[in-house]
């Protein structure tokens, strides 16, 4: 009885063997697809990383120019309001009006504009430039090849490269 239930056995140990193996085999798959799916996961997740990181590097940098951008203005508007004293000072200037302690605080004005960066411009003879000139008045001459600016009537002011104020100028054209 032992030996006819041999053949069986050896049957039945190879089927489960066969069992065992393919069930090993389905098991590496899983490990296998289940390791794919973890670096996927870690794939993305370390995409959505990056992007968020320079996100925020960007909006970082937007904050910076903004505040940057908004302190300039600030500080132009100011400017702009002295215009008109730098206007009375030159005039007084000119007259010979600047004497004393009115020439002092003249030029204390002067030089705290100038540290600020409050440029003045506008020379006579030069090229007009409509972007960084106002022409008042215009005269044509055959004196000239181009359009030129021959009498700055009121000076124009910059801070760094924004125009406060156009030097406003008297042009002469070519005839």
């Amino acid at each position: 009885m032992t030996q006819s239930n041999l053949p069986d056995s050896r049957i039945e140990s190879q089927e489960v063997e066969a069992e065992l193996a393919e069930a090993l085999e389905s098991a590496l798959d899983a490990e296998e697809s289940a390791g794919d799916v973890v670096e996927d996961v870690a794939a993305v997740l370390t995409a959505d990383l990056k992007r968020l990181q320079a996100d925020y590097a960007n909006y970082r940098k937007r904050v910076e120019r903004d505040r940057t951008l908004s302190h300039e203005i600030a500080i132009a508007s100011v400017l702009i309001e002295m215009l008109p004293v730098l206007d009375d000072l030159d005039r007084a200037q000119e007259h010979g009006e600047l004497t004393g302690g009115f020439k002092s605080i003249a030029d204390q004005i002067t030089a705290i504009t100038s540290r600020v960066g409050i440029v003045k411009y506008g020379e006579a003879p030069s090229p007009f430039d409509p972007n960084i000139h106002e022409a008042l008045m215009h005269e044509t001459s055959s004196q000239v090849t181009e359009t030129t600016v021959t009498k700055v009537l009121q000076p124009g002011y910059k801070y760094k490269d924004r125009i406060l104020r156009a030097a406003r100028v008297l042009v002469t054209d070519p005839e």
